[in-house]
C-alpha cells in the first residue's frame, strides 16, 4: 500500500474493487429507498380486491387501472382537485412573501454593519429552533382575535412568518460569497443602494433565492400540522388534510389512498425537476461557505 502511494499509482483506495462494493451499496441502498413509494405506486394502480387478497408485490393477477385516481381527485365529500388548488393558493404567496422579505434582511446582515446586527442574527437563529406545537395556541388566539382564523390570509401569513428566520440565514450566507467589487462598481456609477440590490445582487443570487424557495413551497406543500390547527372549512383544506379523509367509514381503501398520496407528491417532485440545475448550483454556493 506504502509502496503504491509513493510510486503514485493507485492502490487499494482507487482500485476497481472498491469502486464496485461503493455501486453495490449505493445501488442496495437506492432500491431500500425507493422501494415505499414503488409499494405506494402500485398499490394506486390497483383494484382494492387484489390489493387486499394477494398484496402490492404479487405479479398475478395485475389488473392495471386508473379509477383510484379519478376516484381520489374527485371525491364527492374531500376532492383532492379542491385540495391541490388551495394548496396552491396558499403555498405559492408563502413562497413569494417570506423569499423576498428574507432576501432583503439577509442582505442587511451580510453587506451592512449595525450595532445590534450579531444579537438580531442570534435572535433570528433562535427562532429557527422554536417548535411550531409550542406556538400553536397564541397563533390560534392571535389570529382568531384578527378574524384571520379558517382563512387563506390567516395561513399565508403564518407560513410567510416560519419561514423568514430560516430564509434569511439561509440567503445570508450565499450573499456573502458574492464579489463585493461589482457592488461597488454599481456605486461608482450612481447607482443607489436599493438599485444594487435589485440589478446586481438578486440576479447573481438567482441559484440561491430558488434553492430557498423550493424548500419553502415543498415545506408548506407538505404541511399538516398548521392547516389542521387553523383551517376548518372542507372548502378551504389543503391537499394534505384532505387525505387522510379518503378513506373509508366501514373500510380502509388503500387504492384510493395510494392513488391521493402520489397525486399529493407530485406538485413538489415537479417543482423541483423543473429548477433542478438551479437548486443544486445554490446548495454548491451555500455549502462552500461552510
Amino acid at each position: 500500500m506504502r509502496r503504491a502511494l509513493r510510486s503514485g499509482r493507485p492502490g487499494l483506495i482507487g482500485s476497481p474493487f472498491k469502486i464496485l462494493v461503493l455501486n453495490v451499496v449505493a445501488w442496495a441502498v437506492g432500491v431500500l429507498w425507493i422501494t415505499p413509494f414503488i409499494g405506494i405506486f402500485m398499490t394506486s394502480i390497483r383494484p382494492f380486491r387484489e390489493v387486499v387478497l394477494h398484496g402490492w408485490w404479487s405479479p398475478v393477477p395485475f389488473t392495471p387501472t386508473l379509477k383510484n385516481y379519478v376516484d381520489a381527485l374527485f371525491n364527492p365529500m374531500f376532492s383532492l382537485s379542491r385540495g391541490i388548488i388551495n394548496s396552491f393558493i396558499i403555498a405559492v404567496p408563502s413562497t413569494l412573501i417570506p423569499v423576498g422579505i428574507a432576501a432583503l434582511t439577509a442582505y442587511g446582515f451580510a453587506r451592512f454593519s449595525l450595532p445590534v446586527k450579531r444579537y438580531l442574527f442570534v435572535t433570528i437563529l433562535f427562532l429557527m429552533a422554536v417548535p411550531q406545537q409550542m406556538m400553536i395556541i397564541p397563533i390560534f388566539f392571535l389570529l382568531k382575535d384578527l378574524h384571520l382564523l379558517n382563512t387563506y390570509l390567516g395561513l399565508i401569513l403564518v407560513h410567510s412568518s416560519w419561514g423568514i428566520p430560516w430564509i434569511t440565514f439561509f440567503l445570508k450566507n450565499y450573499f456573502s460569497l458574492l464579489p463585493v467589487e461589482l457592488e461597488e462598481a454599481a456605486r461608482v456609477d450612481g447607482a443607489t443602494d436599493f438599485q444594487v440590490f435589485r440589478k446586481v445582487v438578486l440576479p447573481l443570487a438567482l441559484p440561491g433565492l430558488i434553492s430557498a424557495s423550493v424548500l419553502q413551497f415543498a415545506w408548506v406543500w407538505n404541511d399538516f400540522f398548521f392547516a389542521l390547527m387553523l383551517i376548518f372549512d372542507p372548502d378551504k383544506m389543503v391537499v394534505t388534510q384532505m387525505l387522510p379523509r379518503l378513506k373509508g367509514q366501514y373500510q380502509v381503501d388503500w387504492g384510493l389512498l395510494s392513488s391521493g398520496s402520489v397525486i399529493a407528491m407530485l406538485a413538489p417532485l415537479l417543482i423541483y425537476a423543473l429548477f433542478n440545475r438551479y437548486y443544486m448550483r445554490g446548495f454548491r454556493g451555500w455549502a462552500m461557505k461552510g
